[in-house]
């Protein structure tokens, strides 16, 4: 494990892991469950949305590893229409980038080590079956519209494998790479003024780096008081995604979740 990333091999990997790779090199990271057979259910911005919308997303997070056909999986780059949560083949998901694992569970002084948000947290993860059921159950039903700093590919995969939900919508979301772009502008700007108090730069940085870590652990699901346990079947109902049919589509589409995985 480094301070960067925990870069791993497909051997060590487990259905139910919450997986990432680096995009852009190493400008941002694209996250999702790894379910087994060598297949990943990750979040992306809807492809059918209207591009005059106004959401930021695709310039944020295109996964443009999701081919219209797989040679490996025929049911790669599965989606139900007008959503996000799409079923790939672990090669589609990490396109040309490398695998690494999302650690939960850490320490504090382990959290504040980490250069990078989008890399580990301190909230525990749940079992590997419920994390899989969460990640199915919304490749059928969805999850609401993407949003670059509130409704990521990270906050999908930390709520599938964590539960948690955050109560107050007007800040930012679970992401830890939301919280670091916002972080760090943020730990600038106040430590702005130290620089007419401390004439060593280095004492300012340092300044400016306690600031940055210091806001990325606020902020992280592990220790925010404004998150809440909701059952994924419950989702439609705090959120407003869903509608009158939602239950029904999810008893249909139960068995053919399993397939899915299976095939």
């Amino acid at each position: 494990m480094g301070l960067l990333t925990n870069r791993v091999e497909r051997s060590e990997i487990r259905p139910g892991d919450h997986i990432y790779t680096w995009r852009a090199v190493f400008t941002y990271s694209h996250h999702g469950i790894f379910v087994g057979g060598s297949k990943v259910v990750h979040f992306t911005p809807d492809r059918n949305r209207d591009p005059n919308s106004g959401t930021p997303s695709d310039s944020y997070d295109v996964v443009s590893s999701i081919p219209s056909s797989c040679s490996i999986f025929p049911d790669c780059g599965f989606r139900q229409p007008n959503s996000g949560v799409v079923l790939t083949c672990l090669d589609c998901f990490l396109g040309k980038g490398s695998l690494y694992s999302f650690e939960y569970g850490v320490t504090p002084s382990v959290f504040l080590t980490k250069v990078r948000g989008g890399t580990c947290t301190t909230a525990t993860s749940d079992p590997p079956e419920a994390v899989i059921h969460r990640a199915m159950y919304l490749l059928q039903n969805g999850f609401g519209n993407y949003d670059v700093f509130q409704n990521n590919c990270e906050d999908f995969a930390l709520y599938c494998k964590t539960g948690l939900l955050i109560i107050d919508k007007s800040g930012v979301g679970r992401s830890g790479q939301a919280s670091s772009a916002i972080g760090a502008p943020l730990a600038a700007i106040l430590s702005s003024p130290l620089k007419l108090l401390m004439p060593s730069p280095v004492g300012v940085a340092t300044v400016t780096a306690g600031m940055y870590c210091m806001s990325r652990y606020a902020t992280d699901i592990g220790v925010r008081t404004d998150v809440i346990k909701v059952a994924v079947e419950d989702l439609d109902m705090n959120l407003g995604w869903g509608d009158d049919g939602t239950e029904e589509v999810a008893e249909d589409n139960d068995a053919s979740n399993r397939q899915i995985v299976r095939s």
